[in-house]
């Protein structure tokens, strides 16, 4: 038994505004644009698929008030391409963010219309061929623990994990990382960016639940009502969402 990351799921004030944002931002497509959700995917992309981690964004009343302590890094494929890259998207509405940088990274640190940080990468072989997304990288405490989990519960290979970070990578070897940057910040709030996790076909959810629980996961209260997805917390508090097998 598996579950598959299959989606970054973003809160937002105004989702179809957002949705546009980042669309052009990574070239894709929204393929659904409703009062419930608004979901972008690459052109030709058949979901759901290692290739992408695809994006749902949904409304929310609550405000943004902290750093989030998950984000996007953005894939670059050379000096060109990095430059064009922020420029192009500082156009389109993304603004210069202080997350504590110290100045001299190599990587440009922006924040979507929304006050959402991400990063511009430059160019690294590694993430030549994830697509626009290089990386999913989440804040932590235990970057060890934290992979060990994250891989116990899917299907994702921990291909490297010290003191100083940890990194996921689908088993079929394709599309963006998942990373967890140590931090000394605690999580203070829920979450405004999570993953939305599936059941492989024919693999129960509740048992995936149960599963995951017994690996550390806990309940976690969101203010769903009854919703058909199952929401738990990461070891270290971060929220996530089981939907059904697809």
């Amino acid at each position: 038994m598996a579950l598959r990351f299959v989606q970054v799921n973003f809160n937002a004030s105004d989702p179809s505004r957002l949705g546009r944002f980042w669309a052009d931002a990574l070239g894709w497509e929204v393929t659904n644009d409703d009062s419930y959700e608004v979901n972008l995917e690459p052109a030709g992309f058949t979901y759901p698929e290692p290739s992408a981690l695809v994006i749902d964004l949904v409304p929310v009343d609550d405000p943004k008030t902290v750093k989030n302590r998950v984000h996007l890094d953005l894939a670059s494929h050379s000096p060109e391409h990095y430059a064009e890259t922020v420029r192009r998207l500082e156009e389109l509405g993304a603004t210069r963010a202080d997350v504590g940088q110290r100045g001299d990274e190599t990587w440009t640190v922006l924040a979507d219309p929304e006050g959402n940080e991400f990063c511009v990468l430059e160019p690294r072989e590694a993430y030549q061929g994830t697509g626009p997304i290089a990386a999913v990288a989440i804040d932590c405490a235990d970057p060890v623990a934290q992979a060990r989990f994250w891989s116990e519960a899917t299907d994702w290979k921990v291909l490297d994990a010290d003191e100083d970070g940890a990194r996921l990578h689908s088993s079929a070897g394709v599309g963006p990382y998942v990373e967890f940057i140590p931090t000394p910040d605690e999580k203070a709030v829920k979450n405004r960016v999570h993953f939305d996790l599936r059941p492989y076909p024919g693999d129960d959810q509740a048992a995936e639940a149960d599963r995951l629980r017994a690996l550390g996961a806990t309940d976690a209260d969101v203010g769903q009502k009854d919703e058909p997805w199952i929401v738990l917390a990461d070891p270290e508090g971060n929220e996530f969402c089981i939907l059904t097998a697809k």
